[in-house]
């Protein structure tokens, strides 16, 4: 484990190696599970003003789902999560041309729709983070839908925390993403 600031690091995000491979999985990971996506407090309000914004892309199903539960619920740990269908796909998923599982909102965000990307949770996977009162655990989530991922991230040597550069300085910010870069330079010398 490493510490970074109020973070505690599996060092899996270091030594892990993962690349998504849409063309694969086809985007699985927006359908399976047992709960929806987890969502910061935020989101929710974030997400629902957006929906005027992305309800076109949302299929029939989503859209009567989101009438009657709301875009979110609360699950069995009490945070809050996305409404899913049929206990499986978040309600903010379409499918594209491709046959592949995507985010409407994500969707918007690259359309320039809106500036909220789309919810943390789902940015970051395979990581997944969990509060505790005086720090964040930051994990690395193995799940046997990613295994093409995992597979691929081998071939090209990609460590999780390089995939999720991006997310993980939305979420830190650049100076917390920079001293892990360290923190895993020094490791590998100490090898």
């Amino acid at each position: 484990m490493l510490q970074i600031d109020d973070t505690i690091i599996s060092l899996d995000l270091l030594d892990q190696r993962f690349v998504c491979d849409l063309d694969t999985c086809k985007g699985i990971c927006c359908v399976e599970g047992d709960d929806g996506a987890p969502l910061e407090e935020e989101e929710v309000k974030i997400i629902e003003d957006l929906l005027p914004i992305i309800w076109d892309d949302l299929t029939e199903v989503s859209k009567a789902l989101i009438k009657k539960q709301g875009v979110s619920y609360i699950d069995s740990d009490g945070e809050p999560v996305t409404s899913i269908v049929n206990g499986e796909e978040c309600v903010f998923t379409y499918t594209d041309d491709q046959g592949q599982c995507k985010c409407a909102i994500e969707k918007a965000y690259r359309e320039g729709k809106t500036d909220f990307y789309k919810p943390i949770s789902c940015h970051l996977y395979p990581v997944r983070l969990q509060k505790y009162e005086e720090y964040t655990a930051v994990n690395y989530h193995q799940w046997s839908v990613c295994n093409c991922a995992r597979k691929l991230g081998g071939k090209l040597g990609v460590p999780v925390y390089q995939f999720l550069k991006e997310p993980l300085i939305r979420k830190f910010g650049k100076e917390w993403f920079e001293q892990l870069e360290i923190a895993d330079a020094e490791l590998k010398n100490r090898k």
